[in-house]
C-alpha cells in the first residue's frame, strides 16, 4: 500500500501487525503519532468499518489532529478521543443503571473543592479549608484505584483515613443529588458499571474490533482496567508507549502497566521504534546515557541520522540572576543570528517558582514570552460565570451553577437562605430549580420558606432569566444564547464594577461567543449539552495560545510530547531537580531521572543545561551543589561555560568575557588602588565590536565593568576591563 512507502521498517511491522496483542515501544522523536495514525488508516484501507475502531490518547488536541488526518486521507469517520471523552461517551448512554439522569454535569477541580468544603463544613469541620485539597487528593486517588468508601471500609484501612472516607461517602452523594460528576468519575463509574452490570459490559466489548491506545506509559489503575473490559473480546489490542517518558505517577500513572504488557498478554509481541526524527545524535546519545540508569525500563537506543550537531552547553552561574543573564544571551543570539522563532525555544524548570528571575530578565531584555500551563482560559471567573448560566439551562439539578448564578446581580440571597433553599429542595424531592419555580409561581409546598420581598422578587427575577434562556435555546443559535446569558443577566454592568479588568474580561466573554458560534456552525449535531462537555474536557494546554511568538516558559511535566529548536534545561541541581522528596525513594528518583531525558529529548539542534552555586529560595540564599543527572552525562557531549556567553553576528563559537548590569543595585564606588578607569563619554574602538562610547563606569562582581554603546549595531554591552583590551578614540 501506498501510505507503507514512508515508514521505516519498524514502523511499516507495526502498521501492519493488525491482529492480536502488540506493544509498540516508540522512543522519543521516533513517529509514534504517524504509527498510530497509519495504522488506522491501513485498517481501513484493509476493510474494517470505522465504526469498529477506537482510538485513545490523552489531549484532546492529539485526538483531535490524528482524526483530522485519518479523515483528510480515507474520508472516514473514527473514533478517536482522549480516555475521558470516551467515558464521557459510556456514561452518557448508561449512566442511568446507577440512579443518574444522562444530562449530567461535569464538574472541573474547583467545583470538586467546593463540593468537598460544604461536605466538611456540614460536617462539623468549621475551618475546613486548610484540608479540602487532601481530601479531595484521597477522593481522587480512591476512584483511579477504582474503591468507593464501602470497598475501603471492607479493606480496614480507615483509621487515619476515617474523616476521609465519611466526607468521600458524603460528597458522593452529593454529586448525585446534584445529577454531577467529577473529572475522576468519568474513568470510575463506567468501569462501575462494566463490573457491575455484565450485560452492558458486553455490549462495549462487543462494539470494537481493534483498539489502539497511544501514551500508554501515562495510564492509571482505572484506565487499566477500562481496557481490559474493552478487549476481552477481541484482544486485538495496540498500545504505544514509551517507559522511559512515564513522568506522571502524581497524578495515578502506572508505569507497570507498560511494564507488564508480556505478562498480561502472553500471545502479545513488542516491536521497538528506536529511529529519532527529531534530535541531533549529542542530543540523543547523551539523553541515552542518563535513563539507562535507571532498573525499570525496557531496553531501547535511540539514534539519529541527522548528525552529531552542536555539543550540549553547560552553564553554571553564581546565582539564579546570572543563569536567567546566561539563558536570555543565547535565546537572543538564536533569534538574532541563527533567525530562530522565539516560539521555537523553551526554558524548562522542574517547579513553576523558579519562572521569576526569567520572567523579570526577559520584560527588562524586551524578550517576548509565555509561561505555559498557567491558568486556563475556561477557568477564568467570567466564562465560568456564563457557562453556569447555559448550565442552568441545560439542567436544573446542578446547585453550584445555581449558587454560581443566583446571585449575578446581587439578589440578597445570602448563605443562609441558599441553605434553606437547598434542604427544601430535597424534601420536596425537586431539583433546584423546579423549586425554585415552585416559590416563584407561589405553588403549594411541604416545606415552608420565608423570603423578604426583596428576596421574593430577586429570586422570581432569576427564574424568568433561565425560562427566558431557555426558549433563546429552543430558537436560536448558541452564540444567540450565550449573547442573552450576558445580556439578560446584567452581567457587563456587573463587571463594570471592576473597571480596571473590565476591558479584558469583556474581551473574554467576546472569545467566549466565538467559540459558541464556531461550535455551532462546526456540525449539524452541535448541542449544548455537547458544548458544555467540550469545555469541561479542555486542559490548560488544549486552549494555549501558540500563534503568537513568544518564548515558552514552563514546567518539563508541561513539555512532553512537544519539540523545539533550542531548549534550556535550568536549575540542575541536587534538592531541585532531582526533587528533594524524590530522592530517598528510588521509584521516585528514576521518574526524576525520565523526566530529565524527556526535557532533554524534546530539542531539536540546541540544548542547553544550567545551574548555580546559590539561589534565592524559601527567603534565603541556599548553597547549591550540581544535579546528579548533570555527571551522568559523559564529557565528550558537553561543552562547559564558566561565563555568560555571547556569540558574535557571525556566529563564530568564541566565548567573550563581559558582564551585563541590569539594576543600579550593581552600581558600586570603584574601590582605591585601581589603574585609571576611562571615564564616561570616552570614545573607545573595540577589536570585534567596533567603535563605541561609554555610558557608565563601574564595579561587578568580576571587576572594573564598562557599559558602552557600540554604534555598528546600535547596541550596549558590558564589558570587564581585564579581560578586553579597549583602545581610546
Amino acid at each position: 500500500m501506498e501510505i507503507l512507502d514512508q515508514l521505516n521498517p519498524e514502523q511499516r511491522e507495526a502498521v501492519t501487525t493488525t491482529e492480536g496483542p502488540l506493544l509498540v515501544l516508540a522512543g522519543a522523536g521516533s513517529g509514534k503519532t504517524r504509527v498510530v495514525t497509519l495504522r488506522i488508516i491501513y485498517l481501513l484501507q484493509m476493510g474494517v468499518p470505522p465504526s469498529r475502531i477506537l482510538g485513545l490518547t490523552f489531549t484532546n488536541k492529539a485526538a483531535g489532529e490524528m482524526k483530522e488526518r485519518v479523515r483528510t486521507i480515507t474520508q472516514s469517520d473514527v473514533w478517536i478521543s482522549t480516555f475521558h471523552s470516551l467515558g464521557v461517551r459510556i456514561l452518557r448512554e448508561a449512566i442511568h443503571v446507577l440512579g443518574y439522569n444522562r444530562d449530567f454535569t461535569i464538574y472541573d477541580a474547583d467545583d470538586s473543592e467546593k463540593v468537598v468544603n460544604d461536605c466538611l463544613q456540614e460536617m462539623g469541620f468549621q475551618e475546613a479549608k486548610p484540608m479540602v485539597k487532601d481530601v479531595k487528593h484521597f477522593i481522587s486517588h480512591s476512584k483511579n484505584q477504582l474503591l468507593d468508601p464501602q470497598k475501603i471500609k471492607t479493606k480496614g484501612s480507615l483509621q487515619k483515613d476515617e474523616i476521609a472516607v465519611s466526607v468521600y461517602e458524603k460528597y458522593q452523594e452529593k454529586l448525585k443529588q446534584y445529577n454531577a460528576v467529577d473529572f475522576d468519575d468519568l474513568l470510575f463509574l463506567p468501569v462501575k458499571i462494566f463490573q457491575e452490570f455484565p450485560a452492558i459490559e458486553e455490549i462495549y466489548a462487543n462494539r470494537w474490533s481493534y483498539l489502539l491506545i497511544d501514551e500508554y506509559q501515562d495510564t492509571n489503575h482505572a484506565q487499566y482496567v477500562l481496557i481490559k473490559h474493552l478487549v476481552e473480546k477481541t484482544g486485538n489490542l495496540c498500545i504505544v508507549g514509551d517507559p522511559d517518558q512515564s513522568i506522571y505517577s502524581w497524578r495515578g500513572a502506572n508505569i507497570e502497566n507498560i511494564m507488564n504488557f508480556e505478562s498480561d498478554y502472553p500471545t502479545g509481541k513488542v516491536i521497538r521504534l528506536e529511529q529519532n526524527y527529531r534530535s541531533r545524535s549529542n542530543i540523543l546519545e547523551a539523553a541515552n546515557e542518563v535513563v539507562a540508569r535507571n532498573q525499570v525500563r525496557y531496553d531501547k537506543k535511540l539514534w539519529s541520522d541527522r548528525g552529531a550537531g552542536q555539543k550540549i552547553e553547560h552553564f553554571r552561574g553564581n546565582t539564579d540572576k546570572e543563569e536567567a543573564q546566561y539563558v536570555a544571551e543565547r535565546l537572543k543570539h538564536h533569534h538574532e543570528h541563527n533567525q530562530v522563532h522565539w516560539s521555537h525555544m523553551v526554558v524548562f524548570y522542574r517547579t513553576h517558582a523558579q519562572s521569576r528571575a526569567f520572567e523579570d530578565l526577559f520584560y527588562l531584555r524586551h524578550i517576548p514570552y509565555v509561561i505555559m500551563g498557567g491558568v486556563s482560559f475556561y477557568q477564568r471567573r467570567e466564562v465560568k460565570d456564563i457557562l453556569a448560566y447555559l448550565k442552568m439551562v441545560q439542567s436544573g439539578t446542578d446547585y453550584l451553577a445555581f449558587e454560581r448564578t443566583i446571585n449575578l446581580p446581587k439578589r440578597g440571597i445570602g448563605e443562609t437562605t441558599l441553605d434553606k433553599i437547598k434542604h427544601g429542595a430535597s424534601e420536596e424531592g425537586k431539583s433546584i430549580f423546579s423549586f425554585c419555580e415552585a416559590i416563584a409561581d407561589n405553588l403549594p409546598l411541604k416545606s415552608t420558606i420565608r423570603l423578604t420581598s426583596k428576596q421574593k422578587q430577586g429570586l422570581t427575577g432569576y427564574v424568568e432569566i433561565i425560562r427566558d434562556l431557555r426558549k433563546v435555546h429552543q430558537e436560536c443559535s448558541l452564540k444567540q444564547l450565550v449573547e442573552s446569558a450576558i445580556d439578560r443577566s446584567d452581567y457587563l454592568a456587573y463587571l463594570r464594577e471592576d473597571q480596571e479588568s473590565y476591558d479584558d474580561r469583556k474581551a473574554n466573554l467576546n472569545s467566549l461567543m466565538a467559540k459558541a458560534d464556531e461550535w455551532g456552525t462546526s456540525s449539524p449535531e452541535a448541542t449544548l449539552e455537547s458544548f458544555l462537555e467540550e469545555l469541561s474536557l479542555k486542559s490548560t494546554l488544549d486552549d494555549a495560545d501558540h500563534t503568537k511568538d513568544r518564548v515558552h516558559l514552563m514546567t518539563i511535566h508541561n513539555g512532553k510530547g512537544l519539540e523545539y529548536t533550542a531548549v534550556f534545561l535550568v536549575g540542575m541541581e541536587e534538592n531541585i531537580f532531582p526533587h528533594a522528596s524524590a530522592k530517598d525513594d528510588m521509584s521516585e528518583l528514576e521518574e526524576e531521572r525520565r523526566l530529565c531525558y524527556v526535557g532533554m529529548t524534546r530539542a531539536k539542534e540546541y540544548l542547553y543545561l544550567s545551574d548555580v552555586r546559590s539561589r534565592f529560595m524559601w527567603g534565603r540564599i541556599l548553597s547549591q551543589s550540581p544535579s546528579r543527572f548533570l555527571s551522568e552525562i559523559p564529557s565528550g557531549f558537553i561543552e562547559q561555560v564558566k561565563s555568560v556567553v555571547r556569540r558574535t553576528e557571525m556566529a563564530k563559537e568564541v566565548p567573550i568575557k563581559e558582564e551585563e548590569s541590569f539594576s543600579d543595585d550593581m552600581d558600586q564606588t570603584i574601590p582605591e588602588g585601581l589603574e585609571e578607569p576611562m571615564q564616561e563619554g570616552q570614545v573607545i574602538c573595540h577589536s570585534e565590536f567596533g567603535v563605541g562610547v561609554i555610558q557608565k563606569v563601574y564595579q561587578g562582581s568580576a571587576g572594573l565593568t564598562y557599559k558602552i554603546l557600540f554604534s555598528k549595531d546600535n547596541r550596549e554591552r558590558s564589558i570587564v576591563a581585564r579581560y578586553v583590551k579597549l583602545k581610546k578614540i
